[in-house]
């Protein structure tokens, strides 16, 4: 398994000002974000062993991350189409 962060900034710099602009001023935007963090969070400890977790739980938790940030990615790529 990697243990490479997936912060979405570093996996998407080149929408790293829609990003922030969205957190600020989207809700929805906001807290999908947030829910993604989370997830990554949670992840990132199974993968280092700080919070072991059944492999199943694992893998659930990863395809969760997958969906958000594929929500996320096209909301970005609509805000930066507006910009």
């Amino acid at each position: 398994m990697s243990h490479t962060p997936h912060d979405l900034a570093l996996d998407f710099p080149q929408y790293a000002q829609q990003i922030h602009d969205l957190r600020e001023e989207d809700a929805h935007f906001a807290r999908l974000l947030e829910q993604y963090n989370n997830i990554n969070k949670q992840v990132g400890d199974a993968e280092t062993n700080i919070r072991p977790m059944p492999q199943s739980e694992e893998t659930a938790l990863r395809k969760e991350r997958m969906r958000l940030k594929d929500v996320l990615y096209h909301m970005l790529v609509a805000a930066a189409a507006e910009a």
